[in-house]
């Protein structure tokens, strides 16, 4: 005798609990007399309507769960991540950044997945707007995962944004504007750049009350501070003179230079000991001792020629090491290219040169130095040299930026951040100045 049909479901449960009926109560399937006892008994319509038979359920089921598998496929995936207690890497890519340009990116911080494929998570909404709500250029990016902090800056404000609840904890303006920051290790300590103005603000973080004000009159423009937090990097957009300063005074204790030129982007290795500098009219880049301040070297990309840039006014306007310091990366706008060189030799040699979607005005690095990132939002893989995809939003478009920066999450809490600069990360002094000295 056959257990009676439990029909109670009709036009009131989801398809997939129409499915469980079909089954007994024990869990095998139900008969062919039973099954025919359902038939014509449509809750989508009337009598005789379409009832699939045991086979036509089967194929059902399948391309269901293909569907389904390719829906949460992406999500699973992170989801193990989550609850294994396993390192998530993302990518933080401030917009616009590219001048005010909302074509590359719109306006807010746009998060990628690193570990799959860079793909677009989300986006972040920020502020920095003018007085007609028109977003004001991003200059720069920096975060601590200690204190669980991003700052951004605009032209005109700093911000404070908090990593774990993505929320804006605060937006200040400062005396001549803003423009490239760095942070301690710690946390603890933010060096403003006015907007090419004659001074620097060395600023508390967490609060963003100022300290001091470093006068320099260089045209402050891009910073740096060592991996040890003891000493700050500050070049003017109007000086060939890298200054350097003790974050415990805040006051300028070293010269470096004067560069062939005035300086633009430039990086320094993990020991403090070497600075990478472009220049004007370079392309290319010069090399500094940050010990003697004397410039060591001058290269000069081969087999390229100079002309025009989209933005920027100077040929190389982008440097990076990767963190192992055995590569340099460094722009070329007008070819749209990045050329590598190896850096384990004096002078460093060219290894490759890379085409690029556009121009470049920037390089930074993934923390492990798997993957370079220029400001195009090409994404390569430093091994290889090899591009394996673009930056994309969420509507499809293609993303640039020259601020972005990798943030390493662990369950909900940020553990690592990077930086936007490609610094070095080796921390004792290697064959790099041996070599240096044995030449200079």
């Amino acid at each position: 005798m056959t257990a009676p049909i439990n029909r109670s479901w009709r036009g009131t449960v989801s398809p997939a609990a129409r499915i469980a009926t079909m089954k007994r109560p024990n869990g095998f399937s139900l008969s062919p007399g039973e099954r025919a006892g359902v038939r014509g008994k449509s809750a989508f319509g009337p009598q005789n309507a379409f009832v699939p038979t045991n086979g036509s359920w089967r194929v059902i089921l399948l391309l269901f769960v293909q569907v389904f598998a390719v829906m949460i496929g992406r999500w699973n995936s992170l989801a193990a991540n989550v609850f294994s207690g396993e390192e998530r890497k993302f990518l933080y890519v401030a917009t616009p950044g590219i001048r005010d340009y909302l074509e590359y990116g719109g306006h807010g911080i746009l998060v990628f997945d690193i570990d799959h494929d860079h793909r677009f998570l989300k986006r972040i909404p920020s502020a920095g707007l003018d007085e007609a709500n028109k977003p004001l250029n991003v200059k720069g990016i920096a975060a601590c995962a200690k204190t669980h902090r991003l700052y951004v800056t605009t032209t005109r404000t700093l911000l404070c944004f908090d990593l774990v609840t993505e929320k804006l904890l605060w937006e200040k303006p400062y005396e001549g504007g803003c423009d490239r920051l760095a942070i301690s290790p710690d946390g603890k300590i933010i060096y403003l750049p006015s907007l090419e103005k004659e001074h620097w603000h060395a600023i508390e973080a967490l609060s963003g009350k100022v300290l001091k004000k470093i006068v320099t009159n260089s045209g402050a423009h891009n910073t740096i501070i060592g991996s040890n937090g003891k000493l700050a990097y500050l070049a003017g957009l109007k000086s060939p003179i890298l200054r350097v300063t003790d974050i415990s005074t805040h006051e300028v204790i070293r010269e470096i230079g004067p560069f062939g030129n005035v300086i633009r982007p430039f990086t320094i290795n993990g020991s403090q000991t070497l600075c990478y500098v472009n220049v004007n009219e370079l392309l290319g880049f010069e090399i500094g001792d940050l010990k003697t301040g004397k410039v060591l070297e001058r290269i000069e990309v081969q087999g390229f020629n100079k002309g025009e840039t989209k933005r920027h006014g100077c040929p190389s306007h982008g440097i990076g090491l990767t963190p192992d310091e055995t590569e340099i990366w460094v722009t070329d706008a007008f070819n749209s290219r990045v050329h590598v060189y190896d850096n384990r030799v004096m002078p460093p040699k060219k290894l490759e040169s890379i085409l690029l979607r556009d121009q470049p005005g920037w390089i930074t690095f993934s923390i492990d130095g798997r993957f370079a990132y220029p400001s195009t939002g090409d994404v390569i893989d430093v091994k290889t040299r090899k591009i394996l995809t673009g930056l994309t939003d969420e509507k499809g478009a293609a993303v640039q930026s020259e601020k972005m920066l990798e943030i390493d999450f662990q369950e909900d809490a940020p553990v690592h951040a990077g930086n936007q600069f490609g610094l070095g990360d080796v921390q004792k002094t290697g064959s790099r100045q041996s070599l240096l000295n044995e030449r200079h």
